[in-house]
């Protein structure tokens, strides 16, 4: 099994171009979110309001790609 309870990374693409580690050029990741916890919201127990990125971890060396949302 891999990581994060994937059985293959898979390719992406960003901007409509292909991605590529920006460390080992590879062309395969693991996508995964993550939450962007933010002092103020965390302070008021308001955590789930936070937006959340979307991560693309490289297959080869571990990596993470962060993506904010875009709306």
């Amino acid at each position: 099994m891999g990581l994060f309870g994937r059985e293959e990374a898979e390719g992406h693409e960003v901007a409509g171009k292909p991605l590529r580690c920006e460390i080992c050029h590879h062309t395969k990741f693991w996508e995964r979110s993550a939450q962007l916890n933010t002092a103020v919201a965390t302070f008021f127990n308001f955590d789930w309001a936070n937006p959340t990125a979307t991560c693309l971890v490289c297959e080869n060396c571990g990596y993470i790609h962060w993506f904010l949302p875009t709306n």
